[in-house]
């Protein structure tokens, strides 16, 4: 089962005949398109006439520019799911510039990847596009947000958004409103005037009103447009306008309470419980109608309530599908709930039966939800996990998930095994095995010839829940660091899956190289995971076979081979490219590629595709790797000296990182004591080191190797004879280990450090001959960063190996950039010069960017912002931000 494009919702409103001109305000909305405006904003409470003026505005548009296109796009709160709005803001789009309708070239990525496409395509297309995007107040995913925002600044020439909303939106205004890129109606603008609501008045009552009878409606509603139409409808049977008019006093909310009240009571009996019972719809037609009420006549009452102006909105120009004001199905709803919960139910369960038979799983399973008719809401959320997996609406299916009772999720082992995977990625792995013990007993008792024991549809996720719960148990036992478990659990899921079945196969494989990769055997892993390649390209699943190319590269790094970590990864964004294949392995793996840049020291190009990544947007990120991007952004900080910033970024990548999906080869804790170490806090990365375990002669495994080097470290930046020969304790056994492993990018790191303490200890020959031992390795490989993070004291062993004639031109290559990178700042003239950090702030400092959009430009946090912004005031003696950027330019800084 698919999840549709509702076609509804694209459909610009249609003008009501009896709709009075605002003319007044489609002129100032002309005015702000004419100025080059790139978003008009309508702003005001419910019930103002928003939708209607915007659609007398594209009607007038259209009669004075014929070639201008009109994407409508009317949201809802389920579009709160990036991957729901981006398929919805497409269709809207192409619906309006495509000839034949929706376009079969749409992209399958992310947001921030859909929208420079969506714009080109725009730019490219004849003609002008407006934009409109309905009920905005019901966004709330900063995702979402994020990419119209995305959008509205890189607008071609020939498009325009206009954005109605109850609530200013979380956009830029401010900015816009200073560029004079923002056209704003607001609710006094939106307002009748007394020549407007006597007209309004007159047409839709049938009375002929005075000056004074309308000046004391226009006062009590305070020109609320639906205030006026309930007045009016409530006037139509009225002998005495003014006596009526005279009757009302008090509250606005008072007089709109009683005006509502008159309006339903007023109604035939069938009309009222006509109106009650469709408003649990946020859309409904007339066979829906129907089913809803048991009844039948649902169209020609719809199609008279729209005569009678019973605020009922069409939604298409067929007029088969309608909605009801907002404001006026909220005053239904709360007179239902009179009639009992259970009548409530009982109508949200038949519409929820209706959407089913009618290929709407979305709905059906909203209103089987909200009816507790839970057992077809299970159902149906079942029979869309293939689709909706696919389509990466994770955030519809979990939020689905959340709503249901325990024990119906607990019939259906489906549902259970797909909740499990949903704790593993939020990180709770202690709730996994319990939901998949209860769902493999279902499955035994069913082998068993048991009937009735669960509830789900037999197909092929049932068929293949054996092999998903033994590799999510393999997950567990990573998560827990047990390696017969892992690879016990992974075998079991390879001997579980049939000779054609790819899929099952190269998870399995997957995991088996995931359990080689724990126990240190590299080589292993590299070989299971190439073979879980090949089998999930045999199943089609390209997507996930480019994915295996970030922890192959892993393994590469590490047994020395870096040209060719860094090949692949180059294959397969090429071949990501070529076949447009969905965005999450192209973030990733630019991720992973600017990690393989920095260990070959080219800082400037890994920055670069840490920005690609970046600027695909969050979702473009695969679950498992998103801690990534922050860990190689950390080293990037680092490489500019912003220590501070890198372990903003590595808290960040704690955040984010999930046991169960990947070995911890480099635990984040490790990480961070090395920046520690950095900044002269050595002894709280011992006792980090101490804490978790580490010791000179602890157990040494593949696993805790990272660590262990990490407790070296402290070691030596502790600089005392007994904590040097520690480290070189440590050191030598974590040699011999690596040796043992083939881990040539280990023996790299090890054998500088066991220079560096060689030649603490006045130990030059044997400091000498371990040096070269490490030149040797990363030289034919490009390993160059390991040596520029070691700084100035390996630079006296540098110069002693280009006098020995040791890799002379490699040598050089090294000594150079740490003496770039140790040179002297240009802001020596400072008493206390500024760092590289500080002059990217002090840059932005002198452009109109504020301080949040400077942080987010540098990627940095903005209490790490604001900490240079203090610096660079104290370091320019300048108290406010212009007196700094003032003497910056005096001083030639900027």
């Amino acid at each position: 089962m698919v999840m549709p494009v509702l076609a509804t919702k694209l459909f610009v409103p249609p003008l009501r005949p009896q709709a009075i001109s605002r003319s007044r305000i489609t002129r100032k909305l002309d005015d702000g398109m004419r100025r080059g405006a790139k978003l008009t904003l309508i702003s005001a409470p419910a019930g103002f006439g928003k939708t209607t003026v915007l659609s007398e505005w594209i009607a007038s548009s259209r009669l004075s520019s014929p070639d201008l296109r009109v994407a409508w796009l009317s949201l809802d709160s389920a579009d709160n799911d990036p991957a729901r709005f981006q398929s919805y803001l497409t269709a809207a789009i192409d619906s309006a510039i495509s000839e034949s309708g929706f376009s079969d070239d749409d992209p399958t990525g992310s947001l921030d990847v859909t929208i420079p496409w969506l714009l080109n395509k725009v730019a490219q297309s004849p003609g002008r596009l407006l934009l409109v995007l309905d009920d905005f107040q019901l966004i709330e995913d900063p995702a979402v947000r994020e990419a119209v925002e995305l959008m509205i600044d890189h607008l071609p020439s020939t498009m325009h958004v206009a954005i109605a909303s109850r609530s200013d939106p979380l956009l830029p205004l401010a900015r816009l409103r200073a560029r004079g890129e923002l056209t704003e109606i607001r609710a006094s603008d939106l307002r009748f005037t007394p020549a407007e609501a006597g007209a309004f008045l007159t047409r839709t009552s049938g009375k002929s009103l005075s000056d004074k009878d309308i000046a004391a409606l226009g006062a009590r509603t305070e020109g609320w447009i639906a205030g006026l139409q309930l007045a009016a409808l409530s006037l139509r049977d009225r002998g005495d306008v003014s006596e009526f008019i005279t009757a009302f006093t008090g509250s606005n909310r008072f007089i709109i309470d009683y005006l509502i009240e008159e309006v339903l009571d007023r109604a035939p009996l069938d009309v009222r419980e006509f109106l009650c019972q469709t408003a649990i719809l946020d859309r409904l037609s007339g066979p829906l109608a129907d089913a809803t009420t048991g009844s039948t006549g649902g169209a020609e009452m719809l199609e008279a309530l729209e005569r009678a102006n019973m605020f009922v909105v069409p939604l298409d120009d067929e007029r088969q599908w309608y909605r009801y004001h907002h404001l006026f199905a909220d005053v239904l709803r709360v007179r239902l709930m009179a009639h009992g919960t259970a009548h409530v139910q009982t109508l949200h369960s038949r519409a929820s039966e209706w959407f089913e038979s009618n290929d709407s799983p979305a709905e059906a399973v909203q209103h089987g939800i909200a009816g507790s008719d839970f057992a077809r809401a299970a159902r149906v959320i079942e029979s869309t996990i293939p689709s909706v997996r696919k389509s990466r609406q994770d955030t519809t299916l979990l939020g689905w998930l959340a709503q249901l009772p325990p024990e119906v999720i607990g019939r259906r082992p489906v549902l259970q095994v797909f909740s499990a995977w949903a704790s593993l990625v939020a990180g709770d792995v202690t709730a996994v095995e319990p939901q998949l013990a209860a769902a493999e007993r279902q499955l035994e008792a069913a082998a068993g010839g048991k009937t009735g024991v669960h509830d789900s549809e037999p197909g092929s996720e049932l068929d293949s829940l054996p092999v998903t719960i033994a590799l999510y148990r393999a997950a567990i036992a990573m998560a827990s660091e047990d390696m017969p478990a892992i690879r016990q659990h992974a075998q079991r899921a390879r001997d579980l899956t049939a000779p054609d079945d790819h899929l099952g196969r190269g998870a399995a494989a997957g995991m088996l190289g995931l359990a080689a990769w724990s126990t240190g055997d590299l080589e292993t892993g590299i070989v299971e995971f190439r073979e879980s390649a090949a089998n999930l390209r045999r199943a089609g699943n390209v997507l996930d076979a480019l994915s295996t190319t970030i922890v192959v590269s892993d393994m590469l790094v590490t047994l020395g081979r870096l040209k060719e970590a860094r090949a692949a990864y180059e294959r397969a964004l090429l071949e990501t490219e070529a076949s447009g294949v969905e965005v999450p392995p192209a973030a990733d793996l630019h991720s992973g590629l600017s990690r393989v840049l920095h260990v070959g020291g080219q800082a400037a190009l890994a920055t670069q595709h840490l920005s690609i990544a970046h600027d695909l947007g969050e979702e473009a990120f695969a679950h498992e790797h998103r801690y990534r991007w922050s860990i190689a952004m950390a080293d990037a900080r680092r490489t500019e000296g912003d220590l501070e910033g890198a372990l903003d970024h590595l808290r960040d990548a704690d955040k984010e990182y999930r046991r169960g999906f990947f070995p911890d080869v480099q635990p984040i804790g490790a990480l961070i004591a090395r920046l520690w170490i950095e900044q002269g806090r050595a002894a709280d990365a011992h006792s980090w080191a101490t804490d978790n375990g580490y010791a000179v002669q602890g157990e040494l495994t593949y696993l805790r190797e990272f660590g262990h080097i990490t407790l070296a470290r402290a070691l030596i930046a502790h600089n005392t004879p007994s904590s040097l020969a520690d480290a070189a304790t440590l050191l030598d056994r974590l040699l011999d280990s690596a040796e043992g492993g083939g881990r040539a990018g280990c023996i790299i790191e090890i054998s500088l450090l066991v220079a560096t303490i060689l030649h603490a200890q006045q130990k030059p020959a044997t400091a000498l001959a371990s040096l070269e031992r490490a030149l040797n390795l990363a030289e034919p490989e490009g390993y160059i960063q390991l040596f520029l993070d070691e700084g100035a004291p390996i630079l006296a062993l540098l110069r002693t190996a280009a006098g020995a004639g040791i890799q002379p031109d490699f040598v050089r290559l090294l000594s150079q950039s740490i003496r770039n990178r140790l040179q002297v700042d240009p802001t020596s003239t400072l008493a206390d010069p500024l760092s590289e950090r500080e002059l990217q702030v002090l840059r932005l400092l002198a452009t109109e960017l504020t301080g949040p959009q400077i942080s987010r430009e540098l990627h940095i946090s903005l209490n790490t912002m604001r900490t240079h912004t203090r610096h660079i005031f104290l370091k320019l003696e300048a108290s406010e931000r212009a007196g700094a950027v003032r003497r910056a330019e005096t001083l030639g800084l900027i």
